[in-house]
């Protein structure tokens, strides 16, 4: 798995976290635009 999967994943993983953390939220859009943030 090349660097900006992982990294990718990392952000999904924590997106989730931040949600479940806060039981609130919604964690799609971090979900989906991880890969988007890895790039920039």
């Amino acid at each position: 798995m090349a660097n900006t999967q992982l990294m990718a994943n990392a952000i999904r993983a924590l997106a989730m976290d931040a949600v479940q953390q806060a039981n609130s939220g919604h964690p799609g859009a971090p979900m989906g635009m991880a890969d988007m943030a890895v790039a920039l």
